[in-house]
């Protein structure tokens, strides 16, 4: 039996690839075991190819698998394009429609099975996909039954027999594959799990249940790759608690709309990539200059300008910290799991009500869209803190002055009170000004503003700066990344450890303002520092460079060409520097 299994179907876009991927897993993480995919697909509504691959495991899945075993193809291309990640028993399961070939060099066997055919003698073409979980499960020596409450839960709503012709195509492919396979049915069988439900999402999904629980009520966005799951899941469960989601016509508008929500009292936030991150500078200056709070989730994917839509990239980082003209206060958080995603989003809302001022929670493609297992999240630690919004009563001025809004407080935070709340009228304004909100160009004001401003990060208040797994006191390498560079970073440094080497690794999840006393031990007692990062120019590598130093042990691993790091391709990588 298999401990782990590595699963591919592919396809052009719009034949049911997708559908095929969410069957095929949400059977098998309803058995108990531990998932992760990942899709690659094009940055078109139809058409160019797709495939998505699915790593399987009694036990917990970091990242997406150096290999395959079974792969299932719906067009040539998927063959051509996949047929190298095969292991040496792995095997092609392929639609007979279109006359699969087998390349020359390649080992696996190639069995063609009429997918399209049997859909068709079932009513619809559009069961071809059935037919191939059907195949699948004679491979894996899955009882069909297993497959049952998934197409219940997917299709019951268009009726019984809608239900029952999908059972029967897949009773169909399991039944050609055991005459097809003879005796190796059952051959990529796993072993059992444990039969536990967990949580089968993707990374927005946990960010947008994130924003839920953290008491956002007004999301305003512009749709975007990988962003738009966000809006489209709180779309959906928003207006049940009292909220809304406002499409909007930009991203400068989804920005200073939610600052005006925010200003209104109500947590709000938006959610873009890297080209709405760049419309929304001068908002998020806006939002720094005047103190209210503000929370983006920046979906990071290819860049530059429109770049890779649909392709994994951290190449805003920089941005995120500087993009904005001028200087302002911001944190920057950088989660890597679904967990860390769900509270991280929680803790964003309640760092910017704190500190009054932007917060930008970064993922990034693999993250966002990648899915995972995750354990069901313990509600019982959530906590909602809104920091200094005056409630009580407000005594009028002796003076009849305004309210000292943006009063230079020993913790640089101001009181903040919400419209209407009597005696508190005060001035909010883009442009420097005194305590409360009037236009002041005086030097002396200036300094006293921007110096209350910046104190106000001394109270930061995040429980875990940096993910941090060192066993070893004196490392021979200190591997750091950020995102979802975590899961590969995990194998290799458990990998090379297994082979002799002193490996820890530290994973950044507060990126600014930066954790030099977390990182700079971590940094001092290693001989070599390698920072695994998806952009070009070793942008986290060049950070760690400005705050603590260390140019002379930091190297970088960078990948750019739109793909995840895989846990063998880092490894062959992190030996070459330290060979």
């Amino acid at each position: 039996m298999l401990h782990q299994l590595s699963w591919k179907v592919g396809g052009q876009q719009g034949e049911g690839i997708e559908s095929t991927g969410e069957i095929f897993s949400m059977a098998m993480n309803r058995l108990g075991y531990f998932l992760y995919g990942y899709r690659h697909f094009s940055s078109r509504i139809k058409g160019g190819h797709t495939n998505n691959k699915i790593t399987v495991r009694p036990t917990e899945v970091r990242s997406i698998a150096d290999d395959l075993d079974i792969l299932v193809a719906f067009d040539q291309e998927t063959i051509d394009v996949n047929y190298k990640e095969l292991t040496e028993n792995g095997v092609i399961l392929a639609d007979a429609k279109f006359e699969p070939v087998k390349p020359e060099d390649s080992k696996a066997p190639l069995f063609a099975v009429p997918f399209t055919e049997v859909a068709a003698e079932l009513g619809t073409t559009l069961m071809k996909n059935m037919v191939a979980i059907g195949a699948t499960a004679s491979l894996l020596n899955l009882e069909d039954a297993v497959f049952q409450n998934v197409v219940d839960d997917i299709f019951g709503k268009k009726g019984e027999e809608v239900v029952q012709k999908n059972m029967e195509a897949i009773a169909r492919g399991h039944k050609m594959m055991d005459e097809l396979i003879g005796d190796r049915a059952g051959e990529w069988a796993l072993a059992p799990a444990d039969g536990k439900r967990r949580m089968f999402m993707i990374g927005n999904d946990a960010v947008a249940l994130g924003a839920l629980a953290a008491g956002t009520r007004f999301m305003a966005a512009y749709p975007i790759t990988p962003a738009s799951e966000i809006m489209e899941y709180l779309i959906k469960k928003l207006p049940k608690f009292g909220g809304a989601v406002i499409q909007t016509e930009d991203e400068i508008a989804a920005a200073t709309m939610a600052i005006g929500s925010n200003f209104g009292g109500v947590r709000a936030f938006t959610a873009s990539a890297g080209p709405g991150l760049s419309l929304m500078m001068e908002a998020i200056g806006l939002s720094g200059m005047t103190e209210q709070p503000l929370v983006i989730i920046d979906t990071q994917r290819g860049g530059p300008s429109t770049g890779l839509p649909t392709k994994q990239e951290q190449s805003d980082l920089m941005a995120m910290l500087y993009g904005t003209h001028g200087e302002i206060p911001k944190v920057v958080i950088a989660p890597s799991t679904m967990q860390e995603a769900f509270f991280d989003t929680i803790q964003a809302f309640n760092i910017a009500e704190e500190l009054q001022l932007p917060v930008i929670l970064m993922t990034d493609l693999q993250l966002s869209l990648g899915k995972q297992t995750a354990e069901p999240f313990d509600y019982n630690k959530i906590e909602i803190r809104r920091g200094k919004i005056v409630t009580e009563e407000l005594e009028e001025a002796v003076d009849k002055a305004y309210f000292k809004r943006y009063e230079n407080t020993e913790d640089g935070i101001s009181p903040r009170v919400l419209p209407g709340q009597l005696n508190g009228i005060h001035h909010v304004t883009g442009v420097e000004h005194d305590e409360t909100g009037k236009p002041s160009e005086a030097t002396g004001n200036r300094r006293t503003q921007m110096d209350k401003r910046f104190r106000k990060l001394e109270a930061l208040n995040f429980d875990t700066p940096v993910y941090k797994n060192a066993p070893h006191d004196e490392a021979d390498i200190l591997l750091v990344g950020f995102n979802s560079t975590r899961g590969a970073i995990e194998e290799v440094q458990e990998r090379l450890n297994a082979q002799g080497m002193k490996v820890n690794h530290a994973h950044m999840r507060l990126i600014h303002p930066f954790p030099s006393a977390d990182m700079a031990p971590l940094v001092t007692k290693a001989k070599k520092v390698i920072v695994v990062e998806n952009n070009y120019t070793g942008q986290l590598a060049n950070i760690i460079k400005m705050n603590i130093g260390g140019h002379d042990k930091i190297e970088t691993i960078t990948k750019y060409d739109g793909t995840p790091f895989l846990p063998g391709e880092l490894e062959n990588k992190v030996k070459e520097l330290t060979r």
